[in-house]
Parts: structure tokens; C-alpha cells; sequence
């Protein structure tokens, strides 16, 4: 069963908003911003803006291998997931960028190494990262919730949640940015 239009809808707002609010939020940002750091342990924008990108990209291709998968090994049916079960999912995945209280650890293969030293470049492989990921959305008519992938701290969820969890993800990474930005020792623009 391919996304209702209700589901749909809430996947796109999901997602063209927190492009939005990141996009906004960075625009403007001189060089020092960029890379200031609140501690030597948490990430800069630029940091964190490479995260977004690169963990976008990861997840489109394990969502479009679910997709091509259909029938092989690892494929579940929807059935491993009640609706209880896959509302309680849809819960916690709706609610990440509001649980920043418990941090979560990135799969090595998502963390910033510095693929973009030039941040408009980087900027701009997050819009058309997001363009993807929004073609996909507003056009697949994929059974998305019976193929799964095993989230780091919400176990199995089926691949319409994580097109949910890639908007929350950025907006949970807005508010880290905003948190960068608020530190006292954030360079000020001139």
C-alpha cells in the first residue's frame, strides 16, 4: 500500500520546512561563524550542515534499496509492525527535534569530515539533496511501510518513518545550529 495523502502531506511539510528554517539560518554567515565551535567535542555549523547532507544522502539509498528490494531477504512484512506499534514509532520519530536531552550518536559513515570546505557548495548539495528527497516523496507510490531499517535508538522503522525522521532530523540539527549561534562566544557579524 503506497502513502495515503494524509501521510503524504505530513511527509512534505516535514520536510520542506526544516529545509526552510536551515536554510534561513544559515544564509549570511561569515566564514568564523561557520566553523565556531561551543567546545572541542560539539559540532560547528559547517559541521553539522555536512551531517545533514551526507546523512540524507545515506538514507534515500537505503530507502530506494528497500524499494528495489521487494521480496528479498531482510524484507519484513507490515505485519511486524501493528498499528500500536507503528504509532508509538511515528511518535518518537515526529517528536526527535524536541528530545534533545538525550544525545544521539551518528553512524560513523554520516559524521563531517570536511567534504565541503566551501559552505555555499555545501548549501547548495543540501538543497538539491532535499529536492530529491522531496521528488521521491511527492511522486512514490511505493509500499514504504513494508520494508524497515533498524534506527540507532528507535529499532526497526518502516521506510515512510524515516522520510518522517529525515525532517525532524534537520530541524532537530536547526536547533543545535541555534544553540551554536546563542553561545556567548559566537563571532558576532561586523
Amino acid at each position: 500500500m503506497s502513502m495515503t495523502e494524509n501521510e503524504r502531506r505530513l511527509a512534505l511539510d516535514e520536510l520542506t520546512s526544516s529545509e526552510e528554517r536551515v536554510v534561513n539560518l544559515v544564509a549570511g554567515l561569515t566564514p568564523e561563524q561557520w566553523s565556531f565551535r561551543e567546545s572541542p567535542d560539539r559540532w560547528s555549523i559547517a559541521e553539522n550542515v555536512e551531517h545533514l547532507v551526507v546523512f540524507e544522502g545515506f538514507l534515500m539509498g537505503i530507502i530506494a534499496k528497500m524499494v528495489e528490494a521487494d521480496g528479498l531477504a531482510g524484507e519484513r512484512p507490515n505485519e511486524v509492525q501493528g498499528v500500536a506499534e507503528r504509532d508509538e514509532k511515528e511518535r518518537l520519530v515526529l517528536g526527535l527535534s524536541g528530545s534533545r536531552s538525550v544525545p544521539l550518536r551518528s553512524r560513523e559513515v554520516v559524521r563531517p569530515s570536511g567534504r565541503w570546505p566551501d559552505t555555499a557548495v555545501m548549501v547548495d548539495e543540501l538543497r538539491q539533496a532535499r529536492a530529491r528527497t522531496v521528488a521521491f516523496a511527492g511522486a512514490t507510490n511505493a509500499s514504504l511501510r513494508s520494508h524497515f531499517f533498524t534506527h540507532v535508538a528507535f529499532g526497526d522503522l518502516d521506510g515512510y518513518q524515516w522520510l518522517l525522521l529525515i525532517g525532524q532530523h534537520t530541524a532537530r540539527h536547526v536547533l543545535q545550529i541555534e544553540q551554536v549561534m546563542a553561545d556567548p562566544g559566537f563571532p558576532r557579524s561586523a
